[in-house]
């Protein structure tokens, strides 16, 4: 091929290539792209918390950095797990974080530039509350992303008139961060069940949302403290039409639906935990896995609620059931084979029937698996020697502890490892197919600061924290990471982190053009990467002023390839292709 030239630059610490070349041919399909979106807590509506990322593998990982040119600066505190979205506002990948000064980001996945950012009134400080532990309280809970309306879905503690405390939920453009018409919702305006009204004062929003068919679900409890008349609730708002609000609250007081991974969903229905509720003689709701219809609605009836035998002993010494969110997880083989896993505060992990919880009643399995209340979010995967469930023990265990759900009838729970991962953060996994190159990520939170990567079978370390400068700072308790494209991001008070994995360098293959067609060229590299193409037809502007041709999709494992549909003239073009 003539009039071609190549060579190599480095951006930062990008690898990127610059090539010269004669406009000309390829037709390409941009089917087989396969787009990455992170668009809820633990990344499923079963809250497992798996992401299948090909460049992962158990090997590659011990070369994980932190990316100290991605900035990533927010402004506030911030508990809510990080989103990603591929195909992102103006097409760019992006990363969407929220904080406790009610601000609202999109960020450039790739530079951490600010793509579009949102604040939505004033956050309560904590004086401004009954009691509590966060300071000041603005957004908590992570958002959900509902991709076919483009919307991004979360709730707000703020003052709208200036003086009262409310809890607004909020649906935000995707592309260009403006409110939706109709919204936010006003939950205390909005939001009763029987003879119980939201008070927004003594309510906390700390659970992840979810999209359940056409309605988003917003869960809420208590203050820390557990000061004031509070319930557990689940609010319900149609998406196409937010003035339709449906809630369900437990009967007796307190009950609080707190837990951090928020509701886990079969695809059709919310399965909810509650905490310890005050002062009932029979079971009112609380401390227990409760299964909604959509609205949501609550039958009552046994087949949709489990709580232990001894609730009102656990209601007595605040051992909420609720403290962990449910985790739907499949176990072929076993019987039944559909479960909820349930974690409690009295340190028990509990197996459901998921299509028949039982009421109050003996569970399918039941251990004693952690000697500190398990207060966070699990994960679950599976690989050729079974499936497991994680956790992180509270307090000073800071520990990991992998269990295995037997394939039996019923199906028993065994303890397989435990590793210290330096903090309080909830685990989240990795696969390079969703059952090999298993790794369980944790993070050091409110302990050392630091990413830790451990092998799903065994708990030997693949990963742990890297050098100085790999240190994050003011990481919250019970927080998770993503992951997209060979790179991890944890959000952190006032900051956004990104660990990438090394790029070989980068190969060309099938270069090649046609008459008045568009030029088409490839690369080989690491099997799922972003790489992102850029083009000019002056060499000398600076690469800001390049034109972004999108991600390259990838065609094959490891095979990466695209066309510039813009080059038709037969006219001189420079490329440049960078991760991430």
């Amino acid at each position: 091929m003539s009039n071609i030239s190549k060579g190599t630059a480095d951006l930062k610490t990008i690898s990127s290539l610059a090539l010269a070349l004669a406009a000309a041919g390829g037709i390409y399909d941009l089917r087989g792209q396969t787009l990455i979106n992170v668009t809820q807590h633990h990344n499923h509506a079963s809250r497992d918390g798996l992401y299948i990322e090909p460049a992962f593998t158990q090997a590659a990982v011990t070369n994980l950095q932190r990316d100290l040119t991605f900035a990533g600066t927010i402004s506030g505190n911030v508990y809510a797990q990080p989103l990603y979205l591929d195909n992102g506002p103006g097409g760019k990948a992006a990363v969407i974080a929220v904080t406790e000064s009610n601000n609202v980001y999109a960020l450039d996945a790739a530079n951490a530039s600010v793509l579009w950012q949102r604040n939505v009134g004033s956050p309560i400080p904590l004086s401004h509350l009954p009691c509590g532990n966060i300071d000041p309280m603005g957004i908590t809970g992570t958002p959900v992303v509902d991709l076919p309306s483009r919307t991004l879905f979360f709730d707000a503690m703020t003052t709208p008139n200036g003086t009262t405390a409310r809890h607004l939920i909020y649906a935000l453009n995707l592309d260009t961060g403006t409110t939706n018409s109709g919204w936010p919702v006003d939950v205390n305006a909005s939001a009763t069940f029987g003879t119980n009204v939201f008070t927004s004062q003594t309510q906390g929003e700390r659970s992840a949302l979810s999209v359940i068919g056409g309605s988003v679900y917003v869960p809420y409890g208590g203050l820390a403290g557990d000061c004031g008349t509070y319930h557990g609730w689940l609010v319900g708002v149609t998406i196409t039409n937010p003035a339709q609000v449906t809630a369900w609250a437990t009967t007796a007081g307190k009950g609080g639906a707190w837990a951090c991974g928020g509701a886990a969903s079969d695809g059709t229905h919310p399965f909810l935990g509650t905490g310890n509720t005050s002062g009932a003689s029979s079971w009112s709701g609380g401390e227990a896995i409760i299964r909604f219809q959509p609205g949501p609605v609550f039958s009552g009836q046994s087949v949709d609620y489990w709580a232990p035998a001894n609730w009102m002993s656990l209601d007595t010494g605040d051992m909420d059931i609720g403290g962990s969110g449910p985790v739907l997880i499949n176990v072929p083989g076993a019987t039944p084979p559909n479960l909820v896993v349930a974690l409690g505060k009295d340190g028990n992990a509990y197996l459901l029937n998921a299509t028949n919880l039982g009421g109050v009643s003996v569970p399918v399995a039941q251990a004693h698996v952690s000697t500190t209340a398990i207060i966070q979010a699990a994960a679950t995967y599976r690989t050729a020697l079974g499936t497991y469930v994680v956790f992180c023990g509270n307090t000073s265990q800071n520990q990991l502890t992998a269990l295995r759900i037997t394939v039996s009838n019923p199906p028993t729970i065994t303890n397989v490892w435990t590793q210290s991962e330096g903090g309080r953060g909830s685990p989240f996994v990795t696969s390079t197919d969703g059952t090999n190159n298993v790794i369980v990520w944790g993070i050091g939170c409110e302990g050392d600061q630091r990413l830790h990567g451990f092998d799903g079978d065994t708990g030997r370390v693949l990963y742990s924290g890297g050098g100085t400068n790999e240190l994050m700072a003011a990481t919250r308790r019970f927080s998770t990471g993503i992951a997209a494209h060979g790179r991890i991001f944890v959000a952190a008070d006032k900051k956004i982190y990104a660990f990438s994995l090394p790029v070989s360098k980068i190969v060309l293959t099938n270069l090649s053009k046609s008459t008045n067609g568009p030029f088409q060229f490839g690369f080989t590299n690491t099997s799922g990467m972003r790489f992102e193409a850029f083009a000019t037809t002056n060499m000398s502007v600076p690469f800001t002023n390049w034109a972004s041709l999108g991600a390259v999709p990838e065609r094959a494992a490891g095979q990466y390839q695209i066309a510039d549909l813009q080059a038709t003239n037969g006219g001189q073009r420079f490329y440049r292709v960078r991760w991430p």
